[in-house]
């Protein structure tokens, strides 16, 4: 019964619980918990900030390595999850730089990459239809401020309230984030998913009711 009771005791606690476990006694069950518990939006998120499935698996892992690394910033006034994604956003942010920083010296040296390059791999196209494809490839296309929002809001369903905490803006910013960054995802995907736009004009890819971004 003792043991019954410790398991549903440390099934009960919240995140919160457990990432003030790891600050305050370097729990590393605690850890490992969240770990399992958060590995996987995490590495979605880390995919589609950078395109790359391989380069998101790792970034995941960084992730975790950061989050235990700054254990002792975290306050439990703030909600864990916030906490976790500002770390894996701003080690996203961080290898998108890089890379551009790569690209602009490549440039300048006359040795550009074929475009491919930073594309997903043949598993990640394989699972994909074409359609979804393309609005991966026109994501990658945006500047990071638009994309993050968009990322947090069509793929991890997170409400503008929480978008806004986890990028410490207002939520009118990323209101008018969001629309801009949809209206531009029209002006790339358009051309490739309607040749006859000009004089058809199609309805935005992501705006059909069930995929809406109205809250």
């Amino acid at each position: 019964m003792k043991a019954i009771s410790m398991l549903s005791l440390l099934c009960s606690r919240t995140d919160e619980e457990a990432m003030w476990r790891v600050k305050r006694h370097d729990d590393h069950g605690e850890f490992a918990r969240l770990v399992k518990r958060w590995e996987e939006p995490i590495r979605r998120l880390c995919t589609r900030m950078t395109g790359d499935g391989h380069r998101g698996e790792e970034l995941k892992q960084d992730a975790f390595l950061r989050l235990f690394e700054k254990r002792k910033d975290y306050e439990p006034t703030g909600r864990f999850s916030t906490f976790l994604w500002r770390i894996a956003l701003n080690l996203c942010y961080d290898e998108l730089r890089r890379r551009a920083r790569r690209l602009e010296q490549q440039e300048v040296q006359g040795d550009l990459p074929d475009i491919a390059t930073d594309a997903p791999g043949p598993d990640l196209r394989a699972a994909v239809s074409e359609e979804g494809h393309l609005v991966r490839n026109a994501l990658m296309e945006l500047p990071e401020i638009y994309r993050s929002v968009l990322v947090l809001r069509h793929y991890e369903d997170m409400k503008l309230t929480k978008i806004a905490e986890v990028l410490e803006i207002p939520e009118g910013t990323v209101n008018s984030r969001m629309a801009e960054a949809l209206s531009r995802l029209s002006r790339i995907l358009e051309p490739q998913l309607n040749p006859a736009f000009a004089a058809h004009p199609a309805p935005h890819p992501l705006s059909s009711p069930k995929e809406s971004f109205v809250l």
